[in-house]
């Protein structure tokens, strides 16, 4: 697939492996002559600026990131928007090694001028506040879009309105505290988002078809196989 790429890092954000579609992006002969270099050798400034910032994050709290609005190259040497969901790499003992990066160019969206840095921002402040309350009318500043502007595009870059995304994002959060943490439901909730634990289990329920007890029993006999 010409329009996904992927990467392997490691904690310095020096590259390990990456795909053959890394290749022309970033001017290289081959994917060997990758491995050792950081993003600042292979990318222009800003774009590796914010690459490093996402590493950075990864590392310090160990969780996945999903669905970034990034700035990258295309294949043709041109600018474009994508979406890049990073996960950590560890080893068996837990120990972390790096990270595993995808990333899926959005080039119809980019083509039909949909994507700015006003809408990326705004997608930023909802993954990076989720954990409070969101209104509408914050993301709609942020965006310089009307709630059925901003709904629309929030449509056609994740299929989801701006308020089921705050909701999934709140969730995915919830999932890997449920998972990786004894933390009490009860707190988890509330530092997810979500108005009372209630609130997270009917959204658990609907989403995953489980309560957050059952996410947790099944990841605690997953570790245990």
């Amino acid at each position: 697939m010409p329009d996904v790429v992927f990467a392997v890092k490691d904690l310095d954000s020096r590259y390990l492996a990456l795909s053959e579609g890394c290749v022309h992006r970033c001017a290289l002969r081959n994917r060997v002559q990758a491995e050792g270099r950081t993003a600042h050798e292979l990318f222009p400034h800003a774009m590796a600026n914010r690459y490093r910032e996402q590493d950075s994050l990864l590392f310090a709290e160990r969780l996945p990131l999903r669905n970034r609005l990034d700035l990258t190259v295309y294949p043709d040497g041109s600018p474009g928007w994508c979406l890049t969901s990073k996960q950590p790499l560890l080893h068996p003992d837990g120990r972390l090694l790096g990270l595993v990066c995808i990333s899926k160019d959005l080039a119809d969206l980019t083509r039909e001028r949909l994507l700015d840095a006003r809408f990326a921002a705004c997608v930023d402040h909802i993954q990076a506040h989720y954990h409070r309350p969101l209104h509408l009318e914050e993301l709609c500043d942020l965006s310089g879009l009307s709630i059925g502007q901003l709904d629309r595009r929030m449509k056609r870059v994740f299929q989801l309105c701006a308020g089921d995304f705050i909701r999934r994002t709140r969730m995915e959060a919830a999932c890997h505290a449920i998972r990786h943490s004894r933390r009490p439901l009860a707190d988890i909730a509330a530092g997810c988002g979500f108005s009372d634990q209630s609130a997270l289990t009917r959204l658990c329920r609907q989403l995953l078809g489980l309560s957050p007890r059952q996410l947790r029993w099944q990841a605690l006999a997953a570790q245990q196989t």
